[in-house]
């Protein structure tokens, strides 16, 4: 339908595709996270309006290699035992009694990741406050063969690439306070995989989206989300809620409905109604 239109797409963490959004490089940056303060003032002084669109939940897979018989589950708080800033935790044995003495090695997004922000802030109470003797990178493939490689691994990534690698790496349960759940779509949508599920992003320049070749992508984009967004891998949002996604956009709405909202336990709907 637009023959001419060449589409340029980058790969990076949230963090840095932001730093290309905010000084107006890019039109569309995909997000695993909500814009920080300090991207809405680089925004902000490049005068760059954008339009904030959940498109998907995601929940955040703990993972362990597939040989591990004891890990029943981890609590929020031996998950913050284990990933805070100065943790001492070496061997399982450390995280709970009864547990072998065996080395833990940790895998995890780069720090330019927006699953890294999210998992730091809803573990560790702080975005980026991370011990910094683990495995990073940015290609979650590489994180999965770094966990399935290594009897004593324990990792973190996206729901998508945990149901891709199903067979090859363990899921792990995590009790919030209500007891342990494991990653599914149905408590990833629901909420109950607290606290680490999530709504990730796209943002769009509200510039680029007065281009009709623009408007035409967001448009196919948000009408065909639920099967797209099942496809790789992600949970779809309620109905309604595209319904109020896609009103936003066509009513242009700039700014962010989710920056430092408490959103456990709200739902989509309730958050941009409410905005709206």
């Amino acid at each position: 339908m637009h023959p001419r239109v060449r589409v340029t797409v980058g790969i990076s963490g949230t963090g840095g595709g932001f730093k290309k959004f905010c000084v107006g490089e890019t039109d569309i940056n995909d997000a695993s996270r909500t814009i920080k303060d300090k991207e809405i003032v680089k925004a902000g002084e490049n005068g760059v309006e954008y339009i904030e669109l959940p498109v998907a939940f995601d929940g955040i897979s703990v993972v362990a290699n597939p040989g591990n018989d004891f890990v029943d589950y981890l609590t929020a708080d031996e998950l913050k035992k284990i990933w805070e800033p100065g943790s001492t935790v070496e061997q399982w044995s450390d995280i709970r009694a009864g547990w072998p003495n065996l080395r833990v090695a940790l895998y995890g997004p780069g720090t330019d990741s927006g699953t890294f922000d999210y998992f730091t802030e809803a573990i560790n109470g702080e975005s980026q406050a991370c011990r910094a003797d683990f495995t990073a990178s940015e290609d979650d493939n590489v994180l999965v063969q770094g966990v399935a490689g290594d009897a004593g691994s324990l990792g973190f990534f996206g729901f998508a690439y945990y149901i891709e690698n199903s067979t090859k790496v363990k899921a792990i349960p995590v009790d919030g306070g209500s007891g342990p759940v494991p990653p599914s779509a149905n408590s990833i949508n629901d909420g109950t995989y607290a606290p680490l599920s999530r709504p990730v992003f796209i943002y769009v320049s509200k510039t680029a989206a007065a281009r009709p070749e623009v408007d035409a992508f967001i448009r196919f984009y948000l009408e065909n989300a639920p099967q797209l967004v099942t496809e790789v891998g992600y949970v779809p949002l309620p109905a309604e809620a595209y319904e109020l996604v896609l009103k936003r956009f066509e009513e242009g709405v700039t700014g962010s409905a989710f920056h430092n909202k408490e959103t456990i336990g709200v739902s989509i709907e309730d958050l941009l109604q409410a905005e709206s």
